[in-house]
């Protein structure tokens, strides 16, 4: 029987408890706690020292106010990167390739957003809708695309790693696959699908840690529109 290469995506069940929910936490148990001695261990420093590098870049543009933030995009990022990188290794599950996933991950704190926007300045929140100087006529034009386009953010912050993601993993698989069929045809071409191969696995670790980055970053700049 052939499988279709999409059943790569779909979610693996063992004894009727679904591995997604173990993929989910194993990021959390990879991650060794800091120490409270005055001396760690090389990997604790570096791992401070990326999160403290991290933080800084991320929370730079925003006021006093986003600065409560700094521990939920912090343990996001590294969440979707250890989750991003860890689905890369053989026989493994990449829970983000789902957009149930994502969804539940965007939609919650992309409301965050906008309810604090709200709460804190509503006129502001408010006037995002209708641009200044903008014609009477076109106002109401505007205000129904500005409100479309306000509740696609967290469908295209979803979708933005979803389908890079996906494509990604398709496009391993699929090079994987002719250059193990085209070995015993053509070797020579089969070795230089191989260097392609390996050539878009490094092009794949690339990926799967920035689009964790451009998903928490999206989220901080529409927090700073809100505080």
């Amino acid at each position: 029987m052939t499988l279709s290469f999409f059943d790569q995506f779909m979610s693996p069940i063992f004894l009727g408890i679904p591995l997604i929910a173990l993929a989910l936490s194993l990021p959390w148990i990879l991650f060794p706690t800091p120490s409270s001695r005055w001396l760690n261990s090389r990997f604790l420093a570096l791992q401070g020292w990326s999160i403290n590098r991290f933080t800084q870049q991320l929370l730079l543009p925003l006021n006093l106010g986003g600065h409560k933030w700094a521990l939920i995009l912090a343990s996001l990022m590294l969440f979707l990167i250890t989750l991003n990188m860890l689905g890369l290794l053989p026989y493994t599950f990449t829970p983000t390739t789902q957009l149930s996933l994502n969804l539940g991950l965007a939609v919650p704190l992309w409301l965050a957003t906008v309810i604090i926007g709200l709460r804190n300045q509503p006129t502001a929140a408010l006037g995002h809708l209708l641009p200044e100087g903008t014609p009477v006529p076109l106002i109401p034009v505007l205000i129904i695309i500005e409100t479309i386009s306000l509740f696609i953010r967290p469908l295209a912050l979803g979708v933005r790693l979803t389908a890079n993601l996906t494509a990604g993993h398709l496009l391993i698989q699929l090079i994987a696959t002719a250059a193990f069929v085209l070995l015993p045809i053509m070797p020579l071409v089969a070795i230089s699908t191989s260097v392609v191969l390996f050539l878009l696995t490094l092009l794949e670790i690339a990926v799967a840690m920035i689009q964790a980055y451009v998903f928490v970053l999206l989220l901080s700049l529409y927090l700073q529109e809100n505080v």
